[in-house]
């Protein structure tokens, strides 16, 4: 099925901390451009950690310092994407335990109004063979099984719930607003030309939104 709005944005959260993980995160979001939607999808469209974090390094700055500032940075960037760039998200709930990002974000998306699903085709749970009501109320208790059928099971939730205009800035709360607008400057760099294989650039600008003025200080 071909959406027929190709310029709906799609953030996609998941658990990406091993190649199946990332393989499958990977077949969900292709699955979401091959139905007509843009896709954000974090270990592929945002930094990849551990190469800013060597140029960090090799700037001097201690590795636990640096580390933490650079999470700092894809706080950040995650909820830029949430707020403002991406109009819906798509869950992936698999694991023995849902990822607890893709919780934190799925959690931002319902609080925002935006169409939300989630698939998962684990049958490991922690209650009774059922996911905590706590976390699947997001989704009004349904998921979908096959990956094939996530594209549907969105546009369906899309009909059925408006999607509303970006939220304006000034509205968020003064903690939101402040990751927002570092998000959007790093996000701004992110899409320059060539800065994925810039890894010293997106550095820069990591350093300029989030370091210590003291590459000594260690942050508590």
């Amino acid at each position: 099925m071909k959406h027929s709005d190709e310029s709906i944005r799609v953030y996609c959260a998941g658990p990406l901390f091993n190649r199946s993980e990332r393989e499958e995160m990977t077949a969900i979001a292709d699955q979401l451009m091959e139905s007509g939607y843009t896709v954000y999808l974090p270990h592929r469209d945002g930094m990849e950690f551990r190469l800013i974090l060597d140029v960090l390094v090799e700037r001097n700055w201690d590795t636990p310092t640096a580390a933490q500032f650079l999470h700092e940075a894809i706080f950040a960037l995650d909820v830029y994407q949430l707020v403002i760039e991406c109009e819906a998200m798509v869950w992936n709930l698999n694991g023995r335990t849902p990822d607890e990002g893709a919780v934190s974000e799925a959690a931002m998306a319902w609080v925002l109004g935006k169409p939300l699903i989630a698939y998962q085709d684990d049958v490991r749970s922690l209650i009774q063979g059922r996911v905590n009501p706590l976390l699947v109320g997001m989704v009004e208790f349904e998921s979908v099984d096959e990956i094939g059928l996530i594209p549907d099971k969105l546009s369906a939730a899309i009909n059925n719930q408006e999607i509303t205009s970006p939220v304006s800035t000034d509205q968020l709360p003064l903690k939101v607003q402040k990751a927002v607008k570092a998000g959007q400057v790093l996000w701004k760099a992110l899409c320059s030309e060539g800065a994925q294989e810039n890894n010293e650039m997106i550095a820069s600008v990591v350093e300029e939104l989030f370091a210590p003025n003291d590459p000594s200080t260690i942050l508590a």
